[in-house]
């Protein structure tokens, strides 16, 4: 079993105090702290959040500029090309823009690259394209930032570039200082750049897409109404590019996830349909694991541009058609993934992969759209960073997933001369490089690594210790003022030692389920459910046993 660091939350604050003054438990009180919520204006925009309250767009570095060069090539009647990306956030905020731009009678179109022939973001056989079309404007989405080279080229030849993005701005270091390398596009409307004073630099993609329809929206006298109906668009792409559900990206999606279940939009109606989520609450959870993956799905083994058309489809047996589509493709991509994960975990326990800190798992065969999945997953069994490397037509790419305590965009920055491109998070990131040097990367990537052993050592936080006795229907009830639960705002952890284990059973179709009765030191009992690998519960129980 792999080694865990169980800590208990000790942040500070007058739980009862909270507790009294916003209606709530105090162990609710307790479980917002322990999520970085701290000042009385956190604690109300936490529990009581309005998309009203959110910042205005205004304050993003660039944003009149981008504003004011659109309105005039809406007025001049030039060609505008929107250039998003091939997973759910570039889909949804490509559409975004589209359909905001197509209010505001814009001549507008859209390329979304494909993964394998186009790679990610612009290239310069994306440009001359839309040169020969006639192209005045290109405005891209979730990507723009790192392609420095390309914006160069398609300024020089008379071309408009406006980027929205919300990836790590690439920089140099210059005696221990990072300068900025920003692409000379016309306007860049990106929170991570320095002078940017937009609060929440955590927007993905479709978000920051948003924020400028909503901006072109109030230039226009448009009402505010109108842009809501971007919401639930960007809450999908908050949860889906797995962003911090902290502050309004919190707000955005509680708001979102609301509007879902009774949609606009024809496309996602079909598709929540598809998946058998009619009549259901959704949640965050169904957006990550159900009808996320069936939006990326067409952009791994596809082309995106599917995905794209159901956003769009005004038609509801075309509709129908592409969501049953993007089920049955999605399905594939599992199976697909299975084998991936399964060749990849061989390889690390049978060779001196297994001693390094940051894997770099070269899987030549594997299809390039499923490297960040593989990554992840690898991550989530080693919990160390992870690069996984496929071989693509002209070069190698890949796809990396983080730990907490290592930056992936950083470290790879260290190694950027072995690479063609690359760009991404702390947290995620892609590249393409020569075959040649995958070896090297991997020995670099080792040696530079700073992580520690406890540093690679998973801390699971446990919120709260509470006794059997304190659980109650009102505090299981209030559990939902949490709610949407993700990253940055995870489901609480609670914990009671000297617990006993009382016949234990397995259930359920695929016996995956264990039912146990647990018994605490003074008599208190619980029924307890398991919903995990069974056969690790038993490992674990015997070893917890031995240990008493």
């Amino acid at each position: 079993m792999r080694e865990e660091k169980w800590v208990v939350s000790a942040k500070r604050a007058d739980f009862q105090k909270i507790g009294q003054e916003y209606g709530i438990d105090p162990v609710i009180a307790r479980l917002i702290r322990n999520r970085e919520v701290q000042s009385s204006e956190q604690i109300d925009q936490y529990l009581n959040g309005k998309v009203e309250d959110l910042p205005s767009p205004w304050f993003f570095k660039d944003m009149e500029k981008a504003v004011n060069l659109i309105e005039a090539k809406i007025r001049q009647r030039k060609l505008i090309r929107i250039i998003g990306d091939y997973d759910i956030d570039g889909v949804v905020s490509t559409y975004i823009l589209l359909r905001g731009l197509d209010r505001l009678k814009a001549k507008v179109d859209t390329y979304i690259p494909d993964r394998v022939a186009d790679g990610y973001g612009i290239h310069l056989p994306l440009i001359e394209k839309a040169l020969e079309d006639g192209i005045d404007t290109i405005l891209t989405c979730d990507n723009g930032i790192a392609a420095y080279n390309e914006i160069v080229y398609a300024k020089e030849r008379g071309l408009t570039v406006i980027v929205t993005d919300h990836h790590e701005v690439p920089f140099t270091k210059k005696a221990d200082e990072k300068e900025e390398v920003l692409p000379p596009a016309d306007a860049i409307v990106n929170p991570k750049q320095r002078n940017c004073s937009y609060p929440n630099k955590n927007l993905c993609g479709a978000a920051v897409a948003y924020k400028l329809i909503l901006a072109l929206y109030e230039r226009y006298g448009i009402p505010k109404a109108e842009g809501e109906e971007f919401i639930e668009l960007a809450a999908i792409a908050t949860v889906g590019d797995v962003m911090d559900l902290q502050g309004e990206n919190r707000v955005l999606v509680k708001e979102g996830l609301k509007r879902l279940e009774n949609t606009w939009n024809l496309g996602l109606r079909e598709l929540i349909r598809a998946n058998g989520l009619e009549d259901k609450k959704i949640t965050a959870y169904h957006i990550g694991f159900v009808i996320g993956p069936c939006l990326n799905a067409s952009g791994r083994l596809d082309t995106a541009a599917r995905s794209l058309e159901l956003l769009k489809s005004q038609d509801v047996k075309e509709a129908a058609r592409l969501a049953g589509d993007l089920l049955a493709i999605n399905q594939s991509r599992k199976a697909l993934t299975a084998q991936g994960v399964k060749q990849a975990v061989e390889m690390v326990e049978t060779t001196s992969l297994r001693e390094d800190r940051v894997l770099v798992v070269y899987l030549p065969d594997c299809h390039e759209s499923l490297a960040g999945i593989i990554a992840g997953r690898l991550r989530e069994r080693y919990y160390r960073p992870v690069l996984v490397l496929t071989k693509g037509e002209q070069c190698v790419k890949g796809s990396g997933r983080s730990i907490e305590a290592y930056s992936m965009f950083e470290s790879l920055t260290e190694c950027k001369e072995l690479m063609i491109q690359y760009g991404g998070h702390p947290m995620a990131a892609g590249l393409s490089m020569e075959e040649e040097n995958v070896p090297r990367l991997r020995k670099q990537l080792n040696e530079k690594c700073k992580l520690t052993k406890e540093d690679l050592c998973p801390k699971i936080t446990i919120d709260v210790a509470m006794p059997f006795s304190y659980i109650r229907r009102e505090l299981v009830e209030q559990l939902d003022l949490l709610e949407p639960f993700g990253k940055g705002n995870p489901k609480p952890v609670f914990a009671q030692k000297g617990v006993r284990v009382l016949g234990c059973r397995v259930f359920g179709q695929s016996r995956n389920v264990v039912k146990m009765q647990a018994v605490t030191e003074d008599g208190c009992g619980m029924d307890a459910v398991y919903l995990e690998r069974p056969n690790l519960f038993w490992i674990e129980l015997l070893r917890m046993n031995r240990c008493q």
